[in-house]
């Protein structure tokens, strides 16, 4: 069984048996119906995963990470709030007549900010060829801009002992211009020794749709992170604040945790990609990624 369907089942179980409903108050989401979409919900899930023994994939059903790669590439690298730019549909009954989820996500991390200790030789040192583009965003005081990708590339190569690698997505002043309020919304890093660690900071997680999906992104960009710049992937935290079962996912969870379990897939990235922006679906390699068959259909609530 794999470190990440033992996480998985015990969440599962916590909520279904000492879970809260939110029955008779007034709830947002809704199914398809008009139907309001009640859950039962945990407050303070915090869940662990050391990168460097496993890949945390879920054997427990299929885990379709190379679309959750292209969903965190749409965000972390394009840094676009368009859907035209996403391979899958997932944020279709989000988008506006233009196909943009407004504010969020994409929009944020590609947002220029300055900081003033930014030189053009940090810039050279972390971008190489790509400098040049940077170099440009330069304010007349001499201070530069860049955005949160950026940065987060700026600061590992330039100052890893830094405790302010981060970013965040929830800014309060856009909120009201987003289709949807991010529901993981920030990431820390961290360097210890050459082992990079992070933080995911998620305000809303839907166990059954979401989870999976949510710690194999976070898990991917740390690789991607630690190997284009010298370091080893280490500690993954994934912090929710409301983790919670829609009312019609219950007895799809009470079915997806009984079934038998794998062991987790191995898992490569490719060593020669040296630049964030460089990396696809095809740098990351899964071995042996075995898991159950499970067919049932999971509503999606909107």
């Amino acid at each position: 069984m794999s470190l990440a369907d033992r996480i998985f089942i015990k969440n599962v179980r916590n909520i279904l048996e000492n879970g809260i409903s939110d029955e008779g108050m007034s709830v947002r989401p809704r199914w398809d119906d008009g139907t309001p979409a009640h859950t039962i919900s945990l407050f303070g899930v915090v869940d662990r995963y050391d990168l460097s023994q496993e890949f945390p994939i879920l054997t427990l059903r299929r885990t379709f990470w190379k679309s959750a790669w292209d969903e965190i590439a749409w965000i972390w690298q394009k840094k676009s709030n368009n859907i035209k730019d996403l391979g899958s549909h997932i944020w279709d009954s989000w988008a506006d007549a233009d196909g943009t989820i407004g504010k969020a996500y994409g929009y944020q991390m590609g947002v220029k900010s300055r900081y003033r200790d930014i030189t053009e030789e940090g810039l050279r040192a972390a971008f190489g060829d790509r400098a040049a583009q940077r170099l440009a965003f330069k304010d007349p005081d001499g201070v530069y801009r860049l955005d949160q990708t950026d940065r987060v590339i700026y600061q590992l190569v330039n100052d890893p002992a830094s405790r302010r690698i981060m970013t965040n997505m929830y800014t309060v002043s856009d909120l009201s211009d987003m289709a949807l309020s991010p529901c993981a919304y920030s990431m820390t890093f961290k360097v210890s020794g050459r082992k990079l660690n992070a933080i995911l900071n998620q305000r809303s997680q839907d166990m059954i749709t979401a989870n999976a999906w949510n710690t194999v992104q976070a898990a991917l960009l740390v690789h991607a992170f630690a190997s284009a710049y010298g370091f080893t992937p280490g500690v993954l935290l994934h912090v929710i604040s409301d983790c919670h079962i829609y009312d019609r996912h219950i007895e799809i969870a009470k079915k997806l945790i009984r079934e038998p379990e794998h062991d987790a897939p191995d898992f490569q990235v490719d060593p020669h990609v040296r630049d964030f922006y460089s990396f696809s679906a095809q740098s990351f390699k899964f071995t042996n990624y075995s898991y159950n068959e499970f067919s049932e259909k999971i509503p999606v609530a909107i």
